[in-house]
């Protein structure tokens, strides 16, 4: 039996990888068809699954502990540096925005009955609070990622149970490719975590041999939770599936069955805009040398100020971050890999050889999944 650091660390993964992002994919599965939506979920998630192993090599065979732009640092020209910077802070802006835009409509669907406010100002008092937590560098919420990822699975049972039976095969027999390139840039954020790659080499300790099972283990569960909640919802409403899911259902079965999903919701979204906000706080504090104050007002208040103006579609949203933001990330950690195999430190416990056209295949793929979301959407 593996020790509990291995478990520790597929949870990690896990964690990390399973959040709102969720939320946004029957949507757009809906949108074009259950048949495709499935098969972009699929090829995703294994292009997902190889650019987190390509990245774990990378964490083995350097001495030191690095994040991202650290590494970028050590193998990577200065131009290639600047792209890991601005998809650092590209990431963690779009995130924080979709988050306020979701963290409004969960705190409307839990408190409308009680107080009658619209989202927008839900919105106001969860960013204000939020943002104060900031600044103050609470990190109380360190571990609650994995918390909010046993609750969701604990959600989508309670939902299986209560609604299996109004699933509808006609919803699940759809194919639009229409607009066939809609789930790309959702599917990539919603199975987006290599941020904490580096991070499991600390937990996995002297077990680092387990790496490569680790990130198969926890890439794999997050693809089948998806494909799973993908299921359910897009088997219930079909055409109907609204831009965050859960809330759709009020349609079929009245506002009870979906608190237990709004609640997680508002959670889920409340941890992750804390953590993010407080890297990117400290990223601007201690890696650019800007005072406390200005940090805080640069990590809270941008994203802040473009809800403000009016960008507040949660799909496109997550569809831009996720084609922008996963596709240099996914380009950076190719080069990364490519480079860490000649200049590496130590030799790695496991080692990927990628075919030449299998890697330009994913350069080209990212490429032009960041210049199509960029002009076409």
């Amino acid at each position: 039996m593996k020790n509990k650091n291995f478990y520790y660390a597929i949870a990690s993964l896990v964690g990390a990888t399973i959040g709102v992002g969720i939320f946004g994919i029957p949507y757009v599965v809906a949108k074009t068809g259950f048949i495709w939506g499935m098969l972009s979920l699929i090829f995703l998630g294994l292009v997902s699954l190889l650019i987190n192993l390509l990245y774990g090599e990378v964490v083995l065979a350097t001495k030191e502990n690095h994040r991202l732009v650290g590494y970028a640092k050590k193998y990577l020209n200065k131009w290639e540096q600047k792209v890991a910077i601005f998809a650092l802070i590209f990431s963690c802006y779009g995130s924080m925005l979709a988050y306020l835009i979701v963290g409004g409509e969960f705190l409307h669907i839990l408190f409308n009955g009680f107080f009658g406010f619209d989202a927008f100002t839900y919105t106001l008092v969860f960013f204000a609070v939020a943002s104060y937590f900031i600044f103050l560098g609470l990190k109380i919420v360190a571990k609650g990622e994995l918390i909010m990822t046993y609750f969701l699975l604990l959600t989508i049972i309670v939902l299986f149970v209560k609604c299996a039976g109004s699933i509808e095969a006609t919803n699940l027999a759809t194919l639009n490719l229409s607009d066939w390139f809609l789930p790309y840039g959702v599917i990539l954020f919603a199975l987006s975590g290599s941020v904490v790659i580096p991070y499991l080499k600390e937990v996995l300790g002297k077990d680092r041999q387990l790496m490569k099972k680790t990130i198969l283990w926890g890439t794999i569960i997050p693809i089948i939770v998806c494909a799973f909640f993908i299921f359910l919802v897009v088997g219930i409403t079909g055409e109907a599936t609204t831009k965050e899911a859960i809330y759709g259902l009020d349609i079929f079965f009245g506002n009870g069955i979906i608190l237990l999903g709004a609640i997680f919701g508002f959670l889920a979204v409340a941890t992750s805009f804390l953590l993010i906000g407080l890297t990117l706080k400290e990223t601007f504090w201690y890696d650019f040398k800007i005072p406390h104050f200005i940090s805080w007002l640069l990590a809270c208040f941008i994203p802040f100020i473009i809800f403000l103006i009016g960008l507040r579609n949660f799909t496109e949203v997550i569809s831009f971050v996720g084609a922008i933001a996963g596709g240099l990330t996914g380009i950076l950690i190719i080069g990364l890999h490519e480079s860490a195999k000649k200049k590496k430190d130590v030799s790695p416990a496991y080692s990927i050889s990628i075919p030449w056209f299998v890697q330009w295949g994913l350069i080209t793929l990212f490429s032009l999944g960041i210049v199509y979301e960029i002009i076409f959407r």
